[in-house]
C-alpha cells in the first residue's frame, strides 16, 4: 500500500474499519470522519521515493494487519504515567504528543521514571507544524473525532502470541572524542552556567566563543545507547542556551562529531525495508540539516518535532518491526 494518500483514499480506509496511524497537515486531518485512527499534525514526510512537503496528502500506516486487539486512549500530564498499565501484555504503544505543550515537556522530563516503561515497546512522535506558519501542533483521537493541543493520544496494539515487536533507533551522531565533557546543574530545556571539563562557565558564552556548530547535537551515553540533545537557540544577551529536549543533571555530555555528508551518512545507516516494517518516523532536524527534501534518505514516515523511543528523542529515526516467531 502506498504511504502518502489523498484525503478521499484515507476516508475509504477509515470507512472500511481499518486501524490507522496517520500524519498530515491539520487542514486535511480535520476533514477525516470518526474511526479507528490516531494522528498528529505535520506537513513534512519521507515518502517512498524522497522527502517532501505536502499540505494535501496524508501519511498512512495501516496497523490492522496481524493484530488481535487495539484500543485508543488519551492522557493529560497527570494521567500519562499510567499509560503503561493500559498496554497489552504482548504488543506495543504508539504515542502522539503535541509539540511545545505542557504534556510534551512533562513527558520529556519524567518518562524515564514511569513504572514498567520498558516492558513493551513505546514509540511514536511529537506533532508539529509548517515552520513558516503560526499554526499550533495538534493530535487527533479519531475514535471520538477530537482535536487536541494539550493531551497525548495513544494507540495500544496487541499482537498474536507468535509475533514480537522490535523497536529500533537510528542515530547517526556519535560523541566527538575531542569534545570536552559538559555537565549541567538541573533537569531542564535550558541552561545557563555549566561545568566544562570541571570548570564553571556560561554555556551560551562558551558556544559562541568557540564557534560551535549548533546543528551538531550534544550526546550522552545511556547504558550504551547514544541519546542526542539538540540546541534550539543560543541567547548571549540572556546567557542562556535553549534545547529541543531536556538536559539532565548528573549526566556527562559531549558534542557529536561533525558529519561531512549528512544525507549520505543517513542513507548508509538504513536497514533494508521489509514487509515486517510497521512504523517509522524521522526528525525535522535531520530533514532540515541534511537537506532531505527531494532526497531518499530515510524509511517512509512522518517528519516529526521529536521521536519517541521509550523517552523523547531528538535528531534520530525510529522504526518498529514485527517479527514472526514461527519463521
Amino acid at each position: 500500500m502506498k504511504k502518502l494518500q489523498s484525503v478521499e483514499e484515507v476516508i475509504q480506509l477509515i470507512e472500511a474499519g481499518k486501524v490507522l496511524s496517520l500524519a498530515g497537515d491539520e487542514r486535511v486531518l480535520s476533514q477525516l470522519p470518526k474511526g479507528n485512527w490516531v494522528a498528529g499534525s505535520t506537513p513534512y514526510f519521507m515518502g517512498r521515493s524522497q522527502g517532501e512537503f505536502s499540505q494535501e496528502k496524508v501519511y498512512v500506516d495501516e496497523i490492522s494487519c496481524g493484530i488481535t486487539h487495539y484500543k485508543i486512549m488519551t492522557y493529560d500530564k497527570h494521567t500519562l504515567p499510567s499509560f503503561t498499565r493500559d498496554r497489552f501484555d504482548n504488543g506495543y504503544s504508539i504515542l502522539v504528543i503535541p509539540a511545545f505543550s505542557e504534556v510534551h515537556s512533562d513527558f520529556a522530563l519524567h518518562a524515564d521514571g514511569y513504572d514498567f516503561l520498558y516492558d513493551n515497546p513505546v514509540l511514536g512522535w511529537v506533532s508539529g507544524i509548517d515552520l513558516n506558519s503560526t499554526d499550533t501542533p495538534k493530535v487527533y483521537d479519531g475514535s471520538t473525532g477530537t482535536e487536541l493541543t494539550d493531551k497525548v493520544v495513544a494507540l495500544h496494539v496487541e499482537l498474536p502470541a507468535n509475533k514480537m515487536p522490535q523497536l529500533e533507533i537510528i542515530n547517526i551522531h556519535k560523541p566527538d572524542p575531542k569534545s570536552p565533557v559538559i555537565q549541567f546543574d538541573t533537569d531542564a530545556f535550558e541552561a545557563g552556567d555549566c561545568l566544562i571539563d570541571g570548570e564553571r562557565v556560561n554555556f551560551a558564552e562558551y558556544v559562541t566563543a568557540h564557534n560551535i556548530d549548533t546543528q551538531v547535537p550534544l550526546t550522552s551515553d545511556y547504558s550504551g545507547a547514544i541519546i542526542n540533545t539538540c540546541i534550539k537557540e543560543v541567547n548571549t544577551d540572556e546567557g542562556r542556551v535553549y534545547f529541543y529536549a531536556p538536559v539532565f543533571s548528573g549526566r556527562e555530555y559531549r558534542f557529536a562529531t561533525p558529519l561531512a555528508d549528512y544525507a549520505a551518512a543517513f542513507a548508509s545507516s538504513l536497514p533494508q525495508e521489509g514487509t515486517d516494517m510497521q512504523f517509522s518516523c524521522n526528525c525535522i532536524l535531520n530533514f532540515l540539516y541534511g537537506g532531505l527534501e527531494g532526497k531518499q534518505a530515510g524509511l517512509p514516515g512522518p517528519i516529526t518535532f521529536g521521536e519517541i523511543g521509550y523517552r523523547l528523542l531528538n535528531q534520530t529515526m525510529t522504526y518498529l518491526r514485527v517479527v514472526d516467531l514461527d519463521g
